[in-house]
């Protein structure tokens, strides 16, 4: 991190790990289960949801700009019908930041009622992050750090609108869990993914072998590991950890338990570089794999 604008960025990212981590207590085992083998941790990606509307234009943007001011570019688009999604990956020009995967929920293709509901959330939503802080982020003078942190951190991880009212927000479930989801937590991290790659010690070589001694120690996790054996990429993750979200009763706010963040694996395979005709290491994503990982914070 040689530059003013990544020792920025990396502070507002060592932010949003320190409140995911605490959040989710698989995470803290994970970090035993390594430290215990002599492996070490990479995050491969960062996971944030959005509901893509039009009055304000909200989706992608409303976290990928404060992004993208701090050096990350697009890198990969996706599409996920089914579940009424839209995806963009972002990475940085530095390879040890993480990727950025951000996704969007199309809201006009959903009911009138629920369309009803996501659009007066939207309606109520905070101010954007301002062109000049924008700026701000983007030259990243060292006096507007401490600035800019708090910023950025809070926008991400205060609910841009009103707690909905608990009957809205069952209603939403109902036909998207990923809305629901948005809806409660607003733009807090969705998951973090530890590189299996990084580990570097036998005993933790692949992800079978991290979800064994995940499962060992008590972790629950997904059923199954999405991609095959030797593929491009193979993904699974623990389930979601729970916690309270303020609802709105006719009597007033209360909390309910709803589903947060569950922590990824991907463990990434060799592909040829079209340019060069060189192995590297496929770092994209593949729909399919990402379809299933989206329903692991489904509230049934």
């Amino acid at each position: 991190m040689h530059t003013a604008r990544e020792r920025l960025l990396a502070a507002i990212l060592d932010r949003l790990w320190e409140t995911y981590r605490q959040r989710v207590p698989y995470v803290q085992v994970y970090e035993q289960v390594i430290a215990h083998a002599g492996a070490a941790f990479v995050n491969d990606h960062i996971a944030f949801r959005t509901i893509a509307g039009q009055a304000p234009v909200t989706g992608i943007v409303s976290v990928s700009r404060m992004f993208e001011a701090l050096g990350y570019q697009a890198a990969g688009t996706y599409q996920f019908p089914d579940k009424r999604l839209t995806a963009i990956h972002f990475q940085h020009a530095n390879p040890w930041f993480p990727k950025l995967f951000i996704s969007e929920l199309q809201s006009w293709t959903l009911g009138p009622a629920v369309r009803s509901i996501l659009d007066a959330a939207l309606a109520e939503h905070v101010p954007m992050i301002s062109g000049d802080d924008l700026h701000a982020l983007h030259v990243a003078h060292e006096e507007d750090h401490a600035r800019l942190i708090e910023r950025g951190v809070a926008y991400l991880q205060t609910r841009p609108w009103p707690a909905p009212r608990r009957g809205d927000l069952d209603a939403v479930n109902r036909e998207s869990q990923y809305g629901a989801w948005t809806l409660v937590h607003g733009y807090n991290v969705n998951h973090f993914t530890a590189l299996i790659n990084s580990h570097g010690t036998p005993a933790l070589a692949d992800i079978e072998q991290t979800v064994a001694a995940l499962r060992a120690a008590g972790v629950p996790m997904k059923a199954e590991i999405e991609g095959a054996a030797g593929s491009r990429l193979r993904q699974t993750a623990t389930e979601a950890a729970m916690t309270e979200v303020e609802v709105r009763e006719d009597d007033g706010a209360t909390t309910i338990p709803w589903s947060y963040a569950y922590f990824e694996l991907a463990e990434r395979g060799v592909v040829t570089d079209p340019e060069t005709g060189q192995p590297c290491r496929f770092e994209g994503f593949l729909g399919p794999q990402a379809t299933h990982l989206f329903d692991m914070t489904r509230v049934r």
